[in-house]
């Protein structure tokens, strides 16, 4: 496991955490904040996991 995908798990989880808080507090703006937070630490954990592959093919 590699930087990119532990941020991108922490990230995911921060922006689930953040998305229930917005709703629970009837806040629109923190549930999309919540929601982009989510999609950013799918991508980032994407791209971690395209660099294990690579790095793993390249041994």
């Amino acid at each position: 496991m590699n930087k990119d995908q532990v941020e991108g798990k922490l990230k995911d989880i921060g922006g689930k955490i953040q998305e229930e808080v917005g709703d629970l507090i009837d806040s629109p703006e923190q549930e999309a904040k919540g929601l982009q937070k989510q999609a950013e630490g799918k991508l980032q954990g994407k791209v971690g996991d395209l660099k294990e592959a690579v790095h793993i093919a390249t041994k």
